[in-house]
């Protein structure tokens, strides 16, 4: 019992870290999470690591947030996914709810340090493609699946795109690497069973069913909010930068924010670290103080802890299938693709806008790849360097 304490409170300790520092969006996280889960602390080896990133990028919701889940439940069983989801996302819910309250005075949408915040990231994403690119792509065919999904995602940027480009990828990879398979791999143990896995999904079903009924049935301000965004949570496919319009043909059009205050909340969003879903959390307070944050976060994350919990006693034991292990050896290879692409855009599209940016980014990228500097740290030199840079040029 002594160590699983000692092992939950390693993973709050790193899931908060994580929280505190990592900036630049879904794709970012990825990275983040791979210097400090798989590359530092060996809780996962690299393959695992990207079939539980090809698993998340299969089901709905925040994609990064899924995978640090599932990271936690591995570590430390079901309580362990929740303090891993806990540690990574109070510090963003924390400022998001503050944020709300002072929205009318806070401004910081022209800071200097958020601009390097975003830079930072570049540094990061680029680190983890390489990274990942090294391991999931180590000859011809699958270099070639990687460059076929970054080129369509870069002409056709959208989210059903990229499910689109995993489904294809799948394709080929069951056709062409399951002859490959490896004959040994690294199985992993989750503490959940089959059978709680399938009652899980079924949970996740009765409340989408449920919950608009029962909405309509009581008319209940909380009722309402926690059915609109575990809806929202439960069908968005592409993550934290898809939810945001979502979120906002839910909220502005019935008159539960204005124009104004939606999108003072989206751009604070996109400058705290952690997961793009908090901003469920700015929302709910706007809408109903702190009860509608407390009800609009749990709802909108709720979804994910149900798909993790009913896809995770599945997956060890399918990867030990030859025609599971093709399928995921395409999926992976896409996935590479898919996050050279984000490396560009929106990535590096939305932060680098002159010579001095991509000096910063390079320095930043060389302290990840060849100093071995912690991503955390990262963060730190970058909004120091970049905040002094901008004063100087």
């Amino acid at each position: 019992m002594m160590r699983n304490n000692h092992s939950r409170l390693e993973i709050l300790l790193t899931s908060l870290k994580l929280g505190l520092t990592s900036f630049g969006g879904p794709i970012a996280h990825l990275g983040y999470f791979k210097d400090e889960y798989i590359d530092k602390r060996k809780w996962l080896d690299d393959k695992t690591y990207a079939d539980i990133i090809a698993l998340c990028q299969f089901l709905p919701g925040p994609a990064s947030s899924q995978v640090g889940i599932a990271i936690g439940m591995l570590r430390g069983g079901f309580l362990g996914g929740v303090i891993s989801w806990l540690g990574f996302t109070i510090p963003s819910v924390l400022v998001l709810v503050l944020f709300a309250f002072l929205y009318q005075s806070f401004t910081l949408e022209e800071a200097a340090w958020i601009a390097s915040l975003k830079i930072v990231a570049v540094a990061v994403v680029a680190h983890a493609v390489l990274g990942l690119g090294g391991k999931l792509t180590p000859d011809r065919p699958r270099i070639a699946i990687a460059l076929a999904a970054a080129l369509v995602m870069l002409l056709f940027p959208s989210a059903m795109v990229q499910i689109g480009i995993i489904v294809v990828a799948a394709l080929i990879g069951y056709v062409a690497f399951s002859n490959q398979a490896e004959s040994k791999v690294n199985t992993f143990s989750v503490s959940i069973t089959k059978k709680q896995g399938v009652m899980s999904l079924s949970i996740l079903v009765a409340l989408l069913i449920g919950l608009p009924l029962l909405s309509q049935a009581v008319s209940n301000t909380y009722v309402s909010l926690f059915d609109t965004f575990f809806r929202v949570g439960a069908l968005v496919f592409g993550g934290g930068h898809v939810v945001l319009p979502l979120l906002e043909q839910e909220v502005v059009p019935n008159g539960l924010l204005s124009n104004g205050e939606f999108l003072a909340g989206y751009g604070m969003a996109q400058a705290v670290p952690g997961p793009l879903f908090t901003f469920a959390s700015y929302l709910g307070t706007m809408i109903s103080g702190i009860a509608g944050a407390i009800i609009a976060t749990i709802a909108i994350f709720l979804p994910s802890f149900l798909l993790i919990v009913g896809a995770l006693p599945f997956l060890s034991e399918l990867r030990k299938q030859s025609k599971f292990q093709g399928i995921l050896t395409g999926v992976n290879a896409s996935v590479v693709g898919i996050l050279l692409a984000a490396l560009y855009d929106p990535v590096f599209t939305s932060s680098v806008n002159n010579g001095v940016d991509f000096a910063l980014a390079a320095i930043l990228f060389g302290l990840l790849r060849f100093w071995k500097t912690p991503a955390w740290l990262v963060v730190i030199i970058g909004v120091v360097l970049g905040t002094l840079l901008a004063y100087v040029f």
